[in-house]
Parts: C-alpha cells; structure tokens; sequence
C-alpha cells in the first residue's frame, strides 16, 4: 500500500502553486482537496516597483518568492542582467525557468535566515541591494542586511489576498470526515483559512492535525487560539511537505486500511 493511501489532504496554497504538492500525494496514493487561502494580485499601483526594476545600479537583486520572480517579469526592467539572488529552491527555479542565471542561492534552508549565513553576504558594506517581494513582507532579511552597511530598498510587486470562495462545499466534505490532515505555507494563510471557514470551520479545524512550514506558524496557530501545536515541516518545499506527511502517517496519521 501507499504511504499516502486514504489520506485526505487540505491544500491551501495559492492556486497557482498547489500543482506541485497534489501531485505528489496523489502519487503516494492521497487525495489532494484544494482550498486556497491566499490569492496572489498585482499591486494597486505598480509603478512605484517598477521604476526601481529599471534602474540597472543594483549590486544584487534578491527574491523572496516565486511569485516575486513571476511578478518582476511581468512589469520588466533591467534587473534582469543583475546579480541574482533566490531566497529557496523554488525561487531559484522559477528564476531559471525565465532563462535567468541564479548567482546565490542557500542550499541548507530556504528563507531568510538561510540566506543570511552565506559567506557571500556577510561583508557586503556599501553594497546597493533590491529586494523584490511581495507587499508587507518579513523585515528580518532587510534589518540584517542593513545592518551591515548594505543599501537597500524594496520592490512590492505583488499583493496577497483572501479569496471570496464560498467553503459551504468543502465544510461538508470536511464534516463527513472528508478531510485528515491540513497543510498552510504561512501565518496569513492559517489566518485567512479560519476567516473564510467561519465558527464552522473552526471547530473542525480544532480538530484536525495540522501541517505548517514553520516556528513561526505553530506559534501563530497558538496565537489563534488553535489547541494542538502544528506538525512542522523542514520547508515549504514541496517535497519537505511531502516527507513530513508520510512520516505522520506512518506514526499516527488516520489509516482506511
């Protein structure tokens, strides 16, 4: 039998990421429901962004997100022939998927502390830096970077936003047991996941393990009040997401068998 085999997964990520993670319960033998609790848009005014994307000073350019890579394409510039920097695995390859050489990327985490140990960026006084990211990001790359002499400034090209979907249908399939076990990427995603399931949604969700990518979500789920601390995985890389629900499974995930 398949590690994943009966398994319900909730998937929350924005739609246009969750095609990598339901491939891979599906193929272990779960079932992938998606529920995207975050939305990716443009920004209300985008020209702020762009103007800073066209400026060809920039020593580094570091994105935060795949979204951040998807975004800055769309709007252009020339930071393209700019030393590039992914903040993970799945921004280094979006990069590259672009036809885009990646310069520094960490290969042991995939967030902002991660990037922060690199050799690379220790001494780095005097340096000019664009962050591109989404609006209302973590400050703890900038501050660093700062920090150490760096001159930085942002580049929000995108906005993150609840959707409207109507979760009647998935509260149903959810009360009739249609649903095991509950995956979110970030503390807003958990945050709008509870907003848009409503007293309902709550309760089941008391109720249902959940599955977070980091410390700072399973403190966030404390936060809202949530009793069972968060199952944490290495990353939010797909296939880290996938290892920590086959091994809760195996441990005490629920069995059809």
């Amino acid at each position: 039998m398949k590690p994943l085999e009966g398994l319900h997964v909730l998937i929350t990520r924005p739609a246009a990421q969750a095609g990598g993670i339901c491939s891979l319960i599906e193929a272990e033998g779960g079932t992938a429901v998606r529920f995207p609790s975050i939305a990716i848009a443009p920004p209300n005014d985008s020209r702020p962004a762009k103007a800073l994307l066209t400026r060809s000073d920039w020593d580094r350019v570091i994105f935060i997100s795949a979204n951040a890579v998807h975004a800055a394409l769309e709007l252009g510039g020339d930071w393209q022939h700019r030393p590039l920097v992914a903040v993970g695995n799945a921004t280094r390859k979006a990069l590259l998927a672009a036809g885009l050489k990646v310069s520094l990327t960490p290969t042991d985490g995939f967030n902002s502390e991660a990037l922060l140990a690199l050799p690379e960026l220790q001494t780095v006084a005097g340096e000019r830096m664009l962050i591109v990211r989404g609006e209302g990001g973590r400050e703890t790359l900038a501050d660093t970077l700062r920090k150490r002499g760096a001159l930085l400034e942002h580049a929000e090209v995108y906005r993150r936003t609840m959707p409207a979907t109507d979760p009647a249908e998935l509260l149903q399939i959810w009360a009739d047991g249609g649903i095991d076990v509950v995956t979110v990427t970030s503390n807003e995603s958990l945050t709008n996941l509870l907003a848009m399931l409503g007293d309902t949604g709550h309760k089941l969700l008391i109720d249902t393990p959940l599955v977070g990518v980091s410390e700072r979500v399973l403190q966030h789920a404390a936060s809202l009040g949530l009793p069972n601390p968060p199952i944490v995985a290495a990353s939010a890389h797909d296939t880290d997401v996938l290892a920590t629900l086959i091994a809760w499974r195996r441990s005490s995930g629920p069995r059809n068998d």
